[in-house]
């Protein structure tokens, strides 16, 4: 007996073909194509995908049972309504501009810093010191986000430098006399 999972809904407008082990989600956002390991079955239902484990004794095909829930889920949340990541700069003379396909950034370099997005992944800068990442493949938008973040990680003594919004940085406190 094959171990399952609860069916994936389909939101309305999003397709999904499942050929072997790939599997292509399409939605009004976009496209997202991803290989799965073999040994998860997935089979699309009318307006669900249900993903069953081949061999249910194998503790490696149930920890495989989570990880592809979670992928195929974040596949189809991201071609129905998309991610969207908020990064904030924290420092005097600190500044974004986004440009089209890349970002240009003042972290108190002697050089600008200039980031080239990867296809799929739109940036916008609502003021100088705010940078909305957004997109449909959400391991793609949190390594841009990260790379982005490593150019200038908020130091813990100002707290200056490039961080995630809501990110709580532990302050140290400063060398006493």
């Amino acid at each position: 007996m094959a171990r399952t999972i609860k069916p994936i809904a389909l939101p309305k407008g999003v397709k999904c073909e499942i050929t072997g082990s790939l599997v292509k989600v399409t939605g009004g956002k976009g496209s997202i194509e991803m290989t799965f390991n073999p040994m998860i079955n997935l089979t699309d239902d009318d307006g669900a995908v249900n993903i069953a484990s081949t061999s249910p004794e194998d503790k490696a095909s149930d920890a495989l049972l989570g990880t592809t829930n979670a992928l195929l889920r974040n596949m189809v949340t991201g071609v129905s309504e998309g991610f969207s990541r908020k990064l904030e700069l924290v420092g005097v003379g600190y500044r974004a501009q986004a440009q089209g396909k890349s970002l240009n950034l003042s972290l108190g370099f002697s050089h600008p810093v200039v980031y080239e997005m990867p296809s799929g992944v739109e940036v916008a800068t609502p003021t100088q010191t705010e940078i909305v990442i957004s997109g449909v493949d959400k391991q793609v938008l949190g390594q841009v986000a990260a790379e982005i973040r490593a150019f200038r990680p908020p130091e813990p003594y100002k707290g200056k430098g490039v961080r995630y919004s809501g990110e709580r940085i532990i302050r140290k406190e400063a060398k006493k006399k």
